[in-house]
């Protein structure tokens, strides 16, 4: 299932009519208020955000998205006519999986519907390995990550982030692969990788500097000895 997010009657009208064409089940909410009610009785897999929303802003609506049990790991791809590098990053740095400035075209929203469910459903097909590194602990399977058998909470883009890394075991993972990967787009002019490696690093404390920066290439994770 799709909720989609949009004041603009015709904007919402035809989306909805282009995914549905494409065999997505969607649903339109005009309102926040309405979108919340649905979420109550169903969550979807996608949600589809505008930014400028009446009652509430879609930045609002994804930081509660976000930060909620439950709904924490749903993609949210936002949808915006402020196409600026800032609303950009701001988005992606809130948690969301991607962004599509209006105006925009069908084919091109299809096709980012398409690639952010499949890194979801990727996702979940690589949860029967657990990963230990250092003070490190990641079971997939059970959604657990612990630094010294404290449990650590994180955002889904960071612990998209990190599974990527483990996956690699040891080897450098480079930015362009990283950002595909994990936004499924390059953002070439934002520093969204380096933020969230930041925080990620930040909330794994002492295992935090499991994760080296290699110089003019990427990322990697492991102890100092491998």
């Amino acid at each position: 299932m799709i909720y989609f997010v949009e004041d603009d009657d015709n904007i919402r009208k035809l989306v909805c009519y282009a995914l549905a064409k494409e065999g997505y089940e969607i649903q339109g909410f005009e309102r926040p208020s309405e979108f919340w009610s649905e979420m109550s009785r169903q969550t979807p897999e996608l949600i589809l955000l505008d930014i400028m929303l009446p009652e509430e802003d879609g930045l609002s609506i994804l930081k509660k998205l976000r930060s909620s049990p439950g709904t924490e790991d749903i993609s949210v791809i936002m949808i915006s006519a402020k196409g600026s590098e800032y609303d950009k990053v701001a988005g992606l740095d809130g948690g969301a999986d991607d962004y599509v400035a209006k105006p925009f075209g069908m084919t091109e929203l299809v096709s980012r519907v398409r690639a952010v469910l499949r890194r979801r459903g990727r996702s979940k097909n690589d949860e029967s390995k657990s990963y230990r590194t250092g003070s490190l602990y990641v079971d997939p399977s059970r959604h657990i990550i612990e630094v010294s058998g404290q449990t650590v909470a994180l955002s889904f883009k960071e612990y998209t982030l990190l599974l990527v890394l483990l996956e690699a075991e040891g080897k450098v993972v480079r930015r362009e692969e990283l950002l595909n990967r994990v936004w499924g787009e390059c953002y070439d002019e934002s520093r969204t990788l380096d933020v969230h490696i930041r925080k990620l690093r930040v909330k794994l404390g002492a295992a935090g500097e499991l994760i080296q920066t290699v110089k003019n290439m990427g990322y990697k994770i492991g102890s100092s000895e491998q």
